[in-house]
């Protein structure tokens, strides 16, 4: 029997398809493993090492590495979704029925590796906690600047995930404005601590935890899991154990120990399905949440398993065919 299961986060709901549930090893990319064919040096590609500048400028906001050898750079993005205010009046219309305002904040792209065939999969450990720290450092820095209300930080990894370019890279995005999705979470978290006097994220951490059915694995100080109303296949969570609004927060240990959960993830995703294409997300506090009780900040993975139709387009809801509790099962089970 089908079942729907409801989103706590959001209060939206999402049909678990156990009519044409797959199993797990059934949605594996029929494809080989993408960095086993692919070389270490592009010299067409914009972000290898000697090519600097085909990114559009000299500028950088951060480097791993001197101008001849380097590990990891953030730069801006050459064609920008928004840009730094050129004066500090920002011209806004809010009063009218269309709205609008300068399309101002930064758009900042993190080369994670000088390797063209590297991902985040196959890094080396320290690299994929210097791409943590950096993800911190540009955070922080966006957040102060006083026409910033919330910075995005996210991985599209593939074509069916919106990567254009197949070195390894995130972007970052900061905005003069708080997105409805950040603060549909943040309105439902102080609903929920109103009426229950708890962190809503933190009682879904503990429900997991204690039920450990959609666990995938455990470390100090964080706990990935495939959320119970997940939305697509594989659908998965990173959480931090210790209540924190942002990353900003969180110490050298725990960002140690981040980086080598989110490796391992991305690594049973890479070996157990096939090196599929995907997006993460940071869900962080917007400015002025940075330190709240109801907030908790955590990461998404969504592999693109499976595609937006017009169901999901014409009512909010997506159907997963797939059975969350057998894809934790399925992922706990990969070996590197």
């Amino acid at each position: 029997m089908p079942q729907l299961r409801q989103n706590i986060i959001l209060k939206d709901w999402v049909v678990i398809s156990t009519e044409r549930a797959k199993r797990p090893e059934q949605l594996k990319e029929d494809k080989n493993i993408s960095s086993v064919n692919t070389p270490e040096y592009d010299e067409k590609c914009p972000f290898c090492p000697g090519n600097e500048a085909k990114t559009g400028n000299d500028h950088e906001f951060h480097r791993i590495g001197d101008h001849e050898k380097w590990s990891l750079r953030v730069i801006p993005n050459k064609f920008p979704a928004l840009i730094p205010p050129e004066e500090s009046e920002i011209k806004r219309n809010t009063q009218d029925f269309f709205r609008w305002m300068d399309g101002v904040g930064h758009h900042e792209v993190l080369i994670e590796s000088e390797k063209h065939n590297l991902t985040l999969a196959t890094m080396d450990l320290e690299r994929v906690k210097d791409v943590i720290r950096a993800y911190q450092l540009r955070i922080d820095h966006l957040m102060q600047q006083p026409y910033v209300e919330s910075v995005i930080a996210f991985r599209n990894h593939g074509l069916k995930a919106g990567a254009s370019l197949l070195h390894p890279h995130s972007q970052i995005i900061a905005l003069p404005v708080i997105p409805r999705d950040i603060m549909s979470r943040m309105n439902e978290a102080i609903r929920y601590h109103e009426e229950h006097r708890e962190c809503m994220f933190c009682d879904v951490l503990k429900m997991e935890m204690e039920g450990g059915k959609r666990i995938i694995l455990e470390s100090k100080h964080f706990v990935a899991f495939t959320p119970y109303a997940a939305s697509t296949p594989f659908h998965l969570w990173i959480y931090p154990k210790r209540h924190s609004s942002s990353i900003i927060s969180i110490t050298d240990e725990e960002m140690s120990d981040f980086a080598e959960t989110l490796r391992t993830v991305l690594r049973k995703l890479y070996f157990g399905l096939n090196d599929p294409d995907y997006n993460f997300i940071i869900r962080n506090s917007p400015k002025g949440y940075g330190n709240t009780v109801f907030f908790h900040w955590y990461l998404t993975i969504v592999p693109r398993l499976t595609r937006t139709a017009g169901f999901e387009l014409g009512s909010g809801m997506f159907i997963n065919p797939s059975i969350p509790e057998e894809n934790a099962e399925y992922l706990r089970s990969v070996k590197e």
